[in-house]
């Protein structure tokens, strides 16, 4: 990746005196070519790099200069080394990888990271990351069928622009050929996913947000509208001392009351003004079983009681 390879010639023209070009480029596993193009948007960021001619020339920085250790403390580079340790991690990057080495030397970081980050889940797809990573960086159209939250299939094809991971899963953002408009989409609901062997162009920025991959998504309104339409609920459960972490690790932001024979009661303020928006409630509540109990409010326990009688229907009858 070229942003690693930038920041660690920075750092080994902060190391050395003259560093070979030649040299460089047989490192990297690039031309010489583009070790000088990395020289030159090296000086475009503000270092002052020099060239030396010669048989013993190369490029340098400036006599005198020095990083400035408030622009880059330890703590600055322990931060860098968490973040580029986990990705190095989920992509299995060899060269991110060298530059966290790098930056160990450089402050004598040895020790394990205090802080260390994992984004990795039982439904991270690291194959799948890794291929959109290669789309991205060849900039090559990729083909893939996928499964909105309407649970309709259909067939995409997509320019991809970047990967992000946000609310525990991974998304890919970029202009979707087949709706065209940009887009995001959940890997996890991403099928067949292909490299097509088409090239595509850098798009310029029309947009700073992306739609999701839905076709049908409720209308945009302002935060004060939103206020006013929207329909906010209480919900009160009741959860037993059989499901404590399991409720707090997906009600994270309700507020608890623990009780004496180790149950727990949470309240948590939801909107329940477009049904979509409600499947996740009624799922995770489900899935608890028999260790919780909505006793707040009626339309919610009514709506349960009817989907358990669904799930019951489904099982009356012998399948075969």
């Amino acid at each position: 990746m070229k942003l690693e390879r930038l920041i660690s010639i920075i750092y080994k023209l902060l190391n050395h005196n003259v560093l070979s070009a030649t040299k460089l480029a047989e490192e990297y596993g690039v031309s010489p070519r583009t070790i000088y193009r990395d020289m030159d948007t090296i000086g475009a960021a503000g270092f002052p790099v020099v060239s030396h001619q010669g048989s013993q020339g190369g490029y340098g920085l400036m006599d005198g200069y020095k990083l400035d250790k408030s622009l880059l403390g330890s703590h600055d580079v322990a931060s860098l080394i968490t973040v580029l340790h986990s990705l190095s991690t989920m992509f299995d990057d060899t060269v991110v990888q060298e530059t966290i080495e790098r930056l160990q030397s450089i402050e004598h970081v040895q020790q394990l990271p205090r802080l260390d980050i994992n984004f990795q889940s039982y439904h991270t797809d690291v194959t799948l990351l890794q291929l959109l990573r290669q789309a991205i960086a060849e900039q090559y159209v990729v083909h893939f069928h996928y499964i909105n939250a309407s649970n309709t299939r259909t067939a995409r094809e997509l320019e991809p622009d970047r990967i992000y991971f946000k609310y525990g899963a991974w998304y890919v953002a970029g202009y979707c050929r087949s709706r065209q408009s940009m887009r995001e989409f959940r890997l996890s609901r991403m099928l067949d996913t292909v490299l097509r062997n088409q090239h595509f162009s850098k798009r310029a920025q029309v947009a700073t947000s992306y739609t999701t991959g839905n076709e049908q998504q409720p209308p945009s309104a302002s935060p004060s509208e939103r206020l006013r339409s929207d329909i906010y609920t209480e919900i009160v459960i009741r959860v037993s001392n059989e499901a404590l972490a399991n409720a707090l690790d997906q009600f994270q932001h309700a507020k608890r009351q623990f009780h004496e024979d180790g149950s727990m009661t949470i309240r948590l303020v939801i909107t329940l003004q477009h049904p979509a928006q409600s499947k996740w409630l009624y799922g995770t509540l489900l899935s608890f079983g028999t260790h919780a109990e909505v006793l707040h409010p009626p339309e919610v326990r009514t709506m349960l009681h009817h989907k358990l009688r669904q799930m019951l229907s489904s099982y009356e009858n012998d399948p075969t």
